[in-house]
């Protein structure tokens, strides 16, 4: 199965990126593409699909999602983007338009995409449960239990958790739906509105920090005590870009636990447990290489 090419689309708030590849060692093409309207957009990324589907061909394909999204098969809405704060994007069929190319698909969360990727090829291999934290535009959270994303009703949105707030602070939050969530208090956007500069420009002395810090330990604290990961993985742009804040979260999460059930555990391996993704750049897009193969296994 891993030698066949295989099609991703790995769709975020301000980009997209197709890639062709059968695997992390065998990437045979990867394109850009802002994500701007919906008909722009899918009209872009079927473009890049036709073409690699006349050329080399592929056998599947995989996409994974920025969300909310309605992943339940039965529903008559299956594929569309749910109640989502990007504008525009609400209601819309992402596979309507890519059924024509007569593959198998997969569909997920672009994080939970991301957090198959780490497990097959990164830093989840050989565990069962895990959960990939991607901090940036907004804030995502795929949790792998036993091996699959979490599903139910929906799928996880452990993002947008409302946590207690850091004492002495009344700002509101950033989130239109749920105004000081942890997306609310931590994501880039947040931390822009909050500071007036962005994350990547905020000096780590600055106390907008430390709610940061804050709200992020929340969540792992929530994750450690819900779904059990294994390993806490934290990427993307901010989780990636300001490596610094490991050592702050990893502490902040140890005192939160406080001792409690596993907790001990955690902070004699704190180290190994609160850690970086092993892909980079790439578990998103190697995600959706991820959603392809489960879905050409599975026709």
């Amino acid at each position: 199965m891993t030698d066949r090419l295989l099609a991703g689309v790995e769709l975020g708030g301000t980009k997209c990126i197709c890639i062709l590849a059968s695997g992390p060692r065998e990437i045979r093409e990867q394109v850009r593409i802002p994500t701007e309207t919906p008909t722009v957009t899918l009209a872009a990324i079927q473009t890049v699909l036709t073409r690699w589907q006349t050329g080399p061909g592929f056998a599947a394909l995989g996409v994974g999602s920025f969300g909310p999204l309605d992943l339940s098969p039965c529903s008559p809405t299956f594929g569309t983007v749910v109640n989502t704060p990007k504008p525009g994007w609400s209601g819309v069929d992402l596979l309507g338009p890519l059924r024509g190319l007569g593959v198998p698909i997969g569909l997920d969360t672009d994080v939970n995409a991301a957090a198959l990727a780490e497990g097959r090829w990164g830093a989840g291999q050989g565990l069962e449960s895990f959960a990939y934290v991607t901090v940036g535009t907004g804030i995502g959270v795929g949790s792998v239990v036993r091996g699959q994303t979490a599903r139910g009703l929906g799928h996880c949105e452990a993002g947008h958790l409302r946590i207690p707030r850091l004492p002495g602070s009344g700002w509101a939050g950033a989130c239109p739906f749920h105004g000081d969530c942890v997306e609310g208090l931590a994501s880039g956007p947040a931390i822009l509105a909050r500071s007036g500069r962005p994350a990547e420009d905020l000096p780590m002395t600055d106390p907008v920090w430390d709610e940061v810090v804050h709200a992020l330990a929340a969540l792992f604290h929530n994750l450690v005590l819900t779904t059990a990961p294994q390993r806490i993985l934290l990427g993307g742009g901010l989780g990636g870009g300001r490596p610094e804040l490991l050592p702050r979260l990893r502490r902040a999460l140890i005192q939160s636990l406080g001792g409690y059930a596993t907790g001990d555990t955690i902070a004699a391996a704190v180290d190994a447990y609160l850690v970086a993704p092993r892909l980079g750049d790439l578990a998103g897009p190697l995600g959706a290489i991820a959603l392809a193969q489960d879905a050409s296994a599975e026709a």
